[in-house]
């Protein structure tokens, strides 16, 4: 079943590679959708696949890359688009 999943992760999540490991991970999984960097210290993702591996990307987000430090996961499920091609690092709106 297909799904979606909106995301912001705190802490120490902005200089540490979060986007780039993310996409890493994403990719490996067939996931799409994007990861921002927010003005506020947060990273903002979006999730768009299969609910299991959905499930495995938001795990990840709950460790980071190895110097991240977690703080909090906000996930609020949303219903399924399509919208994207592929998983993309948006610079700005995605």
């Amino acid at each position: 079943m297909k799904t979606r999943a909106h995301i912001l992760i705190s802490g120490r999540v902005q200089g540490v590679f979060f986007r780039a490991e993310t996409m890493y991970e994403a990719d490996k999984r067939d996931v799409k959708g994007w990861v921002r960097n927010l003005p506020d210290g947060r990273v903002e993702t979006v999730f768009e696949g299969e609910k299991e591996s959905v499930e495995e990307m938001i795990d990840f987000c709950h460790r980071g890359p190895q110097f991240a430090k977690v703080d909090s996961v906000e996930v609020k499920w949303e219903k399924y688009t399509g919208e994207f091609e592929k998983f993309k690092i948006s610079f700005g709106s995605p």
